[in-house]
């Protein structure tokens, strides 16, 4: 029914239709997905598989396609944020540590993907490699939702932040490499250049980043809240257009970009007014991602990939990162002698998988190509699907485990359990004033977040130098 009503309107109103569409769409499976206690990255996936021509084809096929630039975005801005984590203060507490957990976690999950991928299963070395590398990265944004919700803090959340950010610089590293490997590799074979090439590259963009931070903080003194919006995502948008006709990755060299601005400006505002203002261009990367899902593939095997449907190869991939994140990470925290209630937890809080995995996998379908393109996105937002589901509740099960966090009522305020005058109080009487203390910290039903805050903050500031222009007029 609509493919025939868009064979008779403009192609620009097939554009804005089909974009509305999924908008609106995905805001309200949301509404599903909240009721299931599901993230809302599951809503969006599922919904771009319900318009996608496998299902409803509500959506054109070449709408679709054409939003193939929507990947570069959404890492952009997700690498973006993740900067924020690297802040030096916190690097110099126990940095090489961290930097030597990373390494050695990141070091198993590659291998044990890779082996079980290409000895096991029997997957060509181009996807073997790229899942073993695409395995690495993590979800840092569904991490750092859920250490908000419980308003955790100490050494495992400086722990676990630190390792997700260089997890994610590691992978990408790796990735780059992976694609190199792979693709050279169903070509004319791999030379010693596949390997060095796009290590020179990345670190070309990395500097390329810190300069765009630089000239991000130049930019931004003495602009109104609506121009520092502007002339940021501008920026990220040259960048990914640089990256783009280099036909690189724009993740770390965004992720340097955020970090060097962060460090020199200390300006929390400006990254907590850029997640209120993405979540759209996310949900659109999201739900295109999802009508890309090839669900004929699903279910039936390649001879140019392997031998087992890419389902199998999903549910296989999904369960060996989960068991080599956990390995890895507790290998790590024990070499470098980290504390046991780290140790023991770290790599539960490893496993979420989505938004840097997805759009990467994007990348690298484009670079591969062919039946192993198409195969690795598959295994991805499959396995991505999965990790939504267990997860952000992996997540908060480590947090509460390692002691960062606890619902506890002694444990979440502190009273004087003694009178002014020295006589001991009642265990009525000091149950009565936690509760009181912790009725006065809870914010109101009402209370925005603070990304809404710092948007509505930037809004105030942008109406009332209107209204002063206009006073001095």
């Amino acid at each position: 029914m609509l493919n025939s009503l868009y064979a008779v309107i403009s192609p620009t109103a097939v554009v804005i239709t089909s974009v509305s569409l999924m908008l609106f769409l995905g805001f309200a499976m949301t509404r599903v997905t909240k009721r299931l206690k599901l993230p809302n990255v599951t809503a969006y996936i599922l919904v771009g598989v319900m318009i996608s021509p496998y299902v409803f084809d509500l959506v054109p096929k070449e709408i679709i396609e054409g939003m193939d630039f929507l990947s570069d975005i959404a890492l952009a801005f997700i690498a973006f944020s993740t900067g924020e984590f690297f802040r030096l203060s916190i690097l110099k507490k126990n940095g090489p540590r961290v930097i030597l957990v990373s390494l050695l976690e990141s070091a198993v999950t590659a291998g044990l993907i890779f082996s079980v991928m290409f000895f096991l299963l029997g997957m060509n070395l181009a996807l073997s490699i790229t899942l073993s590398a695409l395995a690495v990265v993590i979800s840092p944004s569904s991490t750092m939702m859920t250490i908000r919700q419980t308003g955790s803090k100490g050494d495992f959340v400086d722990t676990l932040l630190q390792v997700s950010a260089l997890d994610d610089v590691i992978g990408l590293l790796f990735f780059s490499v992976a694609v190199s490997i792979g693709a050279a590799s169903e070509g004319t074979g791999v030379a010693f250049a596949d390997i060095v090439r796009p290590v020179l590259v990345n670190l070309a963009v990395i500097l390329v980043g810190c300069l765009f931070g630089v000239f991000m903080k130049l930019l931004m003194s003495h602009r109104s809240q609506d121009n520092r919006l502007i002339v940021s995502v501008a920026l990220l948008f040259a960048f990914c257009g640089i990256c783009a006709v280099c036909d690189v990755s724009p993740l770390l060299g965004c992720m340097s970009m955020g970090t060097v601005y962060i460090n020199i400006t200390n300006d929390e505002n400006l990254f907590k007014q850029l997640n209120y203002f993405s979540p759209p261009l996310l949900l659109l990367f999201f739900v295109r991602s999802g009508a890309g899902f090839n669900l004929d593939a699903l279910l039936h095997s390649s001879g140019s990939v392997g031998a087992f449907p890419l389902i199998v190869i999903s549910v296989v991939y999904f369960a060996v990162r989960i068991a080599a994140k956990y390995g890895g990470a507790f290998t790590g925290c024990a070499v470098v002698k980290k504390a046991k209630n780290v140790r023991n937890y770290l790599g539960l809080a490893l496993i979420p998988q989505a938004g840097v995995a997805i759009g990467l996998s994007a990348l690298g379908a484009r670079s591969l190509g062919g039946a192993t393109g198409d195969a690795l996105e598959t295994i991805i937002l499959t396995s991505s699907i999965l990790y939504e589901f267990v997860g952000p509740g992996c997540a908060k099960l480590s947090l509460y485990l390692s002691g960062a966090y606890s619902d506890k009522l002694e444990d979440l305020t502190t009273v004087d359990e003694n009178t002014a005058d020295g006589v001991p109080k009642s265990n009525v009487e000091i149950l009565i004033e936690r509760i009181q203390k912790i009725q006065t910290e809870l914010p109101a039903h009402d209370a925005m977040s603070e990304e809404e805050a710092a948007f509505l903050e930037g809004a105030e500031q942008h109406f009332a130098a209107i209204g002063a222009r206009h006073h001095r007029r």
